[in-house]
């Protein structure tokens, strides 16, 4: 969704000037739509058909006999700018709600009969990014990270015309999965199956093809930023010019257009264009196909990009047409056993057809067979083309010529001298062999250093082991008791706080901390610091009861201001510490003994905020 001029089409407009009626601020669900959004209006083409993005009405078979055939693409589709927010009164671009999305499409085609095709489009979203623009108590979150999107299912039915005719007609349609995230907030998937039946139109003519399909997207109604969504005709057309002597060059445009049925406008119909190429590879490899396209969008209607790429490789076994006599001896191809090769009629099926000259019948000609008069196998390399393998006395698939260990099974060896060898041992398995194995019993790590070399690492860098640290995600020291060594002393971080395992010391009815508890507040800020998705923490003081209430309320507050300043100092962000003084107020222990006094009057580290996992870097 984007905006372009003249004239000026505002795209979320309507959302932001709704917004400075509200009282409160809005969030991207509230202002958006109450479930995802399937933001991408790119739907490839499947694997096997004429366009990247118009379905062609065949079913491609390049067996004459219409047997199964199995088409696979992968093709990547990037959109720059796809949802853009903009303020209406001014036109000021707000910045991108999703500002570059790539796709990744696995897609595979299958058809029987030579008239019935099935398709299968699994899109992955690798890339997502935007600005998550807020304007006016309005805010968009954007996307982030890998998603799997909605998975195509198609199915289309070839009615009228061959591959090579030059018009075509079929029907069929798409079904969409809800595999994507459907939740609020997620441009991927919506939750729900979706549908598009279609009819599409095509051929092919000397030096040209064209294709044109045309359905009804049947997708969840919805509103996102007040622009409607929901039913939808969707239409597509391209033509395609054949280039090179084999027609094996492609170039040509594709358009699609997409727009709701009820109450149409600009944001919410969808215009592209795509100028693309195809190139089928050298006869070797006539199966593969690689494409690319790239072309603008023209309306502001939401998933529509200023610009978008494509590329794609493919599989795709070439329809060609039948020539039924190749190699032009007089024997046809259905009853020539050697139909690229001239040859002669012979009463043997598995001879007809082929030249005569093979004397030891291995199936390669005496012209180019190193020996002609002993049966053998094909070789690249001409000396032995023909001629008997060597032996395998180990029959671990490496011939004697070549193998190091000829009587001793091994596996292949870039090595000439290791080539068919027995591996070293290496006993853990763990990929360092045992001779270069530091700790050749416990399965370990590959390092530079022959000291540690196949040992288990040190995840915290506290310089324990992982397999004797009991806390190998936190720093610790060592500690003869197995169950605490590498653990922290005095602090431990759970779910809910930082737990202190002493009390930070004040100065009696005072908020000056005692040099005693330096190397506390030294290991607090150490763990704050290793522990970045922790955003917010309440500092809280309390006190025993002993006193007046309102008196104990400043002091306990006095005392977290204290412990703050003393983290800041220590190279903790402000931003992240909350100082809290609850006074008497929230007792852990009996006040009518010391003990339970002593225990009451503490500091304790409330975590209130932490980063959502997906946001969390990895350590």
């Amino acid at each position: 969704m984007r905006a372009h001029s003249p004239p000026r089409w505002i795209c979320g407009a309507a959302a932001l000037a709704a917004a400075a009626a509200w009282s409160a601020p809005a969030s991207a669900q509230e202002a958006g739509a109450a479930q995802g959004l399937a933001l991408n209006r790119f739907n490839p083409a499947p694997a096997g058909d004429r366009m990247l993005s118009v379905p062609s009405p065949y079913a491609a078979s390049p067996r004459q006999d219409g047997s199964p055939t199995l088409h696979l693409m992968l093709l990547g589709d990037y959109a720059h700018n796809p949802l853009v927010l903009t303020r209406e009164s001014t036109d000021e671009n707000l910045g991108a709600i999703v500002g570059h999305q790539l796709f990744l499409h696995l897609n595979g085609s299958f058809t029987v009969w030579d008239r019935l095709h099935l398709n299968v489009d699994v899109p992955l979203a690798v890339l997502q990014e935007g600005d998550s623009p807020a304007e006016e108590g309005l805010s968009f979150a954007s996307p982030s990270g890998a998603a799997l999107g909605d998975v195509r299912v198609g199915l289309r039915l070839r009615l009228l015309g061959d591959y090579f005719d030059p018009f075509q007609l079929a029907v069929g349609g798409y079904v969409w999965l809800p595999t994507g995230d459907g939740d609020a907030g997620s441009f991927v998937g919506e939750g729900k199956v979706r549908g598009m039946p279609q009819i599409i139109a095509g051929g092919r003519a000397p030096n040209f093809v064209w294709s044109f399909a045309a359905g009804v997207d049947l997708r969840p109604a919805q509103t996102f930023a007040q622009v409607r969504q929901g039913l939808m005709f969707n239409g597509g057309a391209g033509v395609g010019v054949l280039l090179l002597p084999e027609e094996q060059l492609q170039i040509g445009p594709e358009v699609n257009v997409a727009t709701v049925l009820e109450d149409p406008e600009a944001r919410n119909t969808n215009v592209e264009a795509l100028l693309g190429v195809r190139y089928r590879f050298a006869p070797a490899v006539r199966d593969l196909e690689l494409a690319v396209g790239a072309g603008p969008g023209f309306t502001s209607g939401i998933g529509t990009p200023d610009f978008r790429a494509v590329a794609m490789l493919a599989y795709s076994p070439e329809v060609r047409r039948e020539d039924p006599d190749r190699d032009k001896d007089g024997i046809p191809n259905t009853q020539d056993a050697c139909p690229d090769v001239p040859g002669v009629g012979d009463p043997d099926p598995k001879r007809n057809g082929c030249p005569p000259s093979d004397r030891d019948e291995d199936g390669i000609l005496d012209r180019v067979d190193a020996c002609p008069d002993t049966a053998g196998v094909a070789n690249d390399d001409p000396k032995k083309h023909g001629c008997p393998p060597p032996g395998d006395r180990d029959k671990d698939g490496i011939t004697d010529d070549v193998d190091a260990c000829p009587d001793e099974a091994g596996p292949a060896n870039d090595d000439p001298k290791k080539h068919g060898c027995p591996p070293p041992p290496d006993k853990d398995g763990d990929g360092v062999i045992d001779a270069e194995d530091a700790c050749p019993d416990i399965p370990g790590l590959r390092t530079t250093d022959p000291a540690t070399n196949g040992c288990p690492g040190d995840r915290d860098g506290d310089t324990i082991r992982d397999d004797k640290d009991a806390c190998p995600d936190e720093r610790g020291k060592p500690n003869e008791d197995p169950q605490k060594n590498g653990c922290p002393v005095a602090v431990r971080v759970t779910e809910q706080e930082i737990v202190i395992l002493q009390q930070v010391q004040f100065d009696t009815a005072k908020a000056t901390i005692k040099k005693a508890s330096d190397p506390l507040l030294e290991e607090v800020a150490g763990v704050l610091k290793e522990h970045p998705e922790i955003t917010k923490i309440e500092v809280q003081g309390h006190t025993d009861t002993r006193g007046g209430r309102a008196y104990n309320v400043k002091l306990s507050q006095a005392r977290a201001e204290s412990v703050v300043k003393a983290l800041v100092q220590r190279g903790i962000e402000a931003e992240r510490l909350a100082p809290k003084g609850y006074g008497p107020d929230v007792p852990i222990a009996d006040n009518d003994t010391d003990e339970g006094r002593q225990k009451n009057r503490r500091v304790q580290f409330k975590i209130m905020e932490k980063k959502p996992k997906q946001q969390q870097e990895a350590p």
